[in-house]
């Protein structure tokens, strides 16, 4: 081997070496700390940095050791561009995934599973928003770093500055849906109308916020279809927020009887079942009369739960049962069509069925009015 290659290889191995080395102690560090603790952080180091910062450390320890390899001056410039981009790429992956890892820590400290998560769930929305918005600018500051680091770059860049007001009006109209669901992203953000595990009904669909990105949000429907919105739909249409002040919802349970059913026992008996039941949260319930039609009485009753699916479970239990306790202990007050049958005072004619085959009316017998004179 040439001996002018000799010591540039020599350097910048006990530089990979050295940060590598550094590299295996910080992660061994994390490793027991998450081995003695439990927390969320640690786990979420592991998972997430390990290899974005190996690749950083050793990038920046080339980048420290690249002057003293003893190369040209040109190898020297070329390959400090190089690395310095490769720096630049890497440190932006290791900030994306430290996002990352706040966003672990806070989904795991307010957690939505509970029964009151309003809270839980707001700050479970900013957060991830937060992150999103901050991917965008770090990804929009590393492109504009590593632009600038080129020499080229930047004599264009006066140039290009004197025409920025009519390619931002070239940009503002093609990417002007995107920029509103920008902005809308920021207004929802600000504002706080949704937010994830929130059920919402829009567009007559029931469901519950799954995502929310900057430019879409996500709804589960309530048979696991997903319902992919612009999230400037939000801002600019009307929906209803069943817990935007709370996670407690009430349901209603609608039946159709007959008017012969007794109310006070139909309440009674509506009243045994939510007591009976776990899903109910103890605070609500009501049975009235609602409406009347020409054949039914609607009767709805109101029960409340401490979450969305538990009313859900609940107004469907409610309703089988107070059926089935019609069926068996009055199967009379359940609808029925109702008719009047009235005799009438003109005798119908029949048509006549004299033929010889016995089908159909016998056409040689005279008209009515013929028989008739």
């Amino acid at each position: 081997m040439d001996g002018s290659f000799v010591r540039p290889a020599v350097t910048l191995s006990v530089a990979v070496v050295v940060a590598w080395a550094a590299a295996f102690a910080v992660e061994r560090l994390v490793r027991r700390q998450r081995l003695r603790s439990d927390a969320t952080l640690w786990l979420s180091l592991g998972r997430r940095c390990k290899r974005s910062f190996r690749i950083t450390v050793i990038v920046a320890a080339l980048l420290l050791a690249l002057p003293y390899a003893g190369l040209g001056r040109t190898l020297v410039s070329v390959g400090r561009h190089v690395l310095l981009l490769a720096l630049i790429a890497s440190v932006l992956w290791l900030l994306i995934q430290l996002s990352g890892v706040f966003e672990d820590v806070t989904v795991a400290r307010f957690d939505i599973g509970v029964s009151d998560n309003r809270r839980a769930r707001k700050i479970r929305t900013q957060v991830v928003l937060l992150r999103r918005i901050s991917i965008a600018v770090l990804v929009v500051v590393a492109v504009a770093t590593a632009v600038m680091t080129i020499p080229s770059a930047r004599s264009v860049g006066a140039s290009f500055l004197v025409s920025a007001g009519v390619l931002s009006v070239v940009v503002g109209l093609a990417a002007q849906t995107t920029l509103g669901n920008l902005l809308a992203g920021l207004q929802i953000l600000l504002t706080d109308p949704i937010r994830i595990d929130d059920v919402v009904v829009v567009n007559d669909e029931w469901g519950r916020i799954d995502e929310i990105t900057l430019t879409y949000v996500v709804v589960r429907a309530w048979d696991n279809r997903r319902l992919i919105l612009p999230i400037s739909w939000f801002t600019t249409n009307v929906f209803q927020n069943w817990t935007r002040q709370e996670a407690r919802v009430i349901g209603s349970v609608v039946l159709h009887v007959d008017f012969s059913v007794p109310i006070e026992e139909l309440r009674a008996e509506m009243h045994r079942l939510v007591q009976e039941s776990p899903l109910w949260d103890g605070l609500d319930w009501v049975l009235q009369v609602v409406d009347a039609t020409p054949t039914t009485m609607v009767v709805r009753g109101l029960v409340s739960s401490a979450d969305a699916p538990s009313n859900w479970d609940l107004c469907c239990e409610v309703r089988e049962k107070l059926l089935t306790f019609l069926q068996q202990h009055h199967p009379g007050a359940l609808p029925k069509v109702r008719a009047d049958v009235v005799e009438s005072a003109v005798p119908i004619r029949l048509p006549s069925t004299n033929r010889a085959d016995g089908i159909g009316p016998d056409h040689r017998s005279a008209p009515d009015h013929e028989v008739e004179r």
